[in-house]
């Protein structure tokens, strides 16, 4: 591989970084989201692309098109943000980009406009090497709707699915470890957020009543701790069923990942663990979780006071695996519940759910990417089946059709969604040449083996 001076993209694109963080795409709050929709418009637009714009319950989704080649690569990533609460754990402005120590900090400094901004800066870096021209056709979908569930993503992408063909896609997110090693991911898990509530009065009770009146947060409680043995496995009956059999290549692959989540332990100072030891990498990549995000109910402020709460409820998350379907889940669920005398709390539906997803770790799309990783980071690419975490994967390999990889410049104190989000300086360079040859790989397909036969 011969090597490029990319100081001048990687410049650039930190000032494109710059301006997007300090625009409060908050979508939970529909803050600045058509104006953040227009500066990404105009960065596109002034590379070559043509950017079509479509309503979105909560923000525009804007899908582009540039080059033209044997290979299309549809890239996926969105432009809003979560929010910057609690304020006062910043150390710097959350909209300010700042560095220090070799981090740049500021709410989407890493998810997901510091993804964005290297990937565009390694594209102006290959049309440079091209004089001006792109080797391969690329699309671009940004949404603005992630952090709160994609909830116009699925139906947008089964509608343009003929828009949006491509042969391989690569994922908004990806993460680097701390020596520098790439981390690639060919899937997400899916997930389902709900809240349990359970009422038993019209208003709260004097505590005494206890021994007559049944309590809400005891019945959630109940509720809760039926739902997974002490390993955390679920126990919800029927849920395993539809788990799809492990394959030899994922098993390979599982096998391969280095450590058992030491960096994760350390970096959130972790004091109880689930599973053996060794199974840290299989849990996370193949593995059904069931979390309870809060459990709200009566008086939580200084001291005493004496009530039996009319009300509480729960909050809770599955996250799936192939070919776990959401609506079965939600279905097992108040099964379960009733079958447990627990008819009395309400199962209420959160958000989008999101179904999993997961790519064949032997496609020539996800080797090429595995490839390239090797050659910019100097070291093999640790791939992972499936990350830990979820988002709207499913729709692209359902509709488009097309294989998906995730590898990006995460790292793993990065404080993503918290205070301090930050990413690597070291990371974003590395990220700008990685989508610079990653295209440039791709852009060979026709006349080599690298990624497979176009479309």
């Amino acid at each position: 591989m011969t090597p490029t001076d990319l100081s001048a993209h990687i410049e650039r694109g930190l000032s494109d970084l710059r301006d997007l963080v300090a625009m409060q795409s908050v979508s939970a709050q529909g803050r600045m989201l058509p104006e953040t929709a227009d500066a990404v418009t105009a960065l596109l637009e002034a590379e070559g692309f043509r950017v079509a714009r479509y309503p979105g319950q909560v923000a525009p989704v804007l899908v582009a098109e540039a080059g033209d080649g044997p290979f299309t690569l549809l890239i996926y990533n969105h432009y809003d943000v979560q929010p910057e609460d609690p304020l006062n754990l910043w150390d710097t402005p959350p909209f300010t980009l700042t560095e220090r120590d070799g981090r740049l900090y500021g709410r989407g400094a890493s998810d997901d406009k510091g993804e964005f901004t290297s990937r565009l800066a390694g594209l102006r870096a290959l049309r440079e090497r091209h004089g001006g021209s792109l080797p391969l056709k690329v699309k671009w979908l940004l949404e603005g709707e992630e952090e709160v569930g994609s909830p116009s993503l699925e139906a947008f992408v089964k509608d343009h699915a003929a828009e949006l063909k491509a042969d391989g896609v690569w994922w908004e997110f990806g993460s680097v470890t701390p020596e520098g090693r790439p981390i690639l991911y060919a899937g997400l898990k899916g997930i389902v957020c709900l809240e349990l509530r359970c009422r038993v009065a019209a208003s709260d009770l004097h505590s005494s009543t206890g021994a007559v009146v049944d309590n809400p947060l005891w019945r959630l409680a109940k509720a809760v701790a039926s739902l997974r043995d002490e390993t955390g496995r679920v126990t919800i009956p029927g849920f395993h069923d539809d788990v799809r059999e492990t394959s030899e290549a994922d098993r390979a692959a599982i096998a391969s990942i280095p450590g058992q989540g030491e960096s994760l332990y350390d970096a959130y100072e972790v004091t109880r663990r689930l599973g053996a030891p060794q199974d840290f990498n299989t849990r996370t990549n193949l593995m059904p979780v069931l979390n309870v995000n809060g459990f709200h109910g009566g008086y939580g402020d200084g001291g005493s006071k004496t009530v039996l709460p009319a009300e509480g409820f729960v909050k809770i998350d599955f996250r799936l695996v192939p070919d776990q379907h959401p609506d079965k889940i939600v279905e097992l669920l108040r099964a379960h519940l009733d079958a447990q005398n627990l008819q009395d709390v309400e199962i209420v539906e959160l958000e989008s759910h999101q179904h999993p997803a997961r790519s064949d770790l032997s496609d020539p799309f996800v080797q090429t990417a595995v490839r390239v990783a090797r050659e910019v980071y100097g070291q093999d690419a640790i791939l992972h089946p499936s990350s830990g975490g979820s988002g709207p994967m499913y729709p692209f390999m359902q509709h488009v059709g097309a294989p998906v990889v995730a590898l990006g410049i995460g790292n793993v104190a990065g404080r993503v969604h918290a205070p301090n989000e930050n990413v690597l300086r070291r990371d974003f360079e590395t990220g700008v040449r990685y989508a610079l040859e990653l295209m440039e790989a791709l852009g060979r397909v026709g006349n080599s083996s690298d990624a497979g036969a176009g479309g």
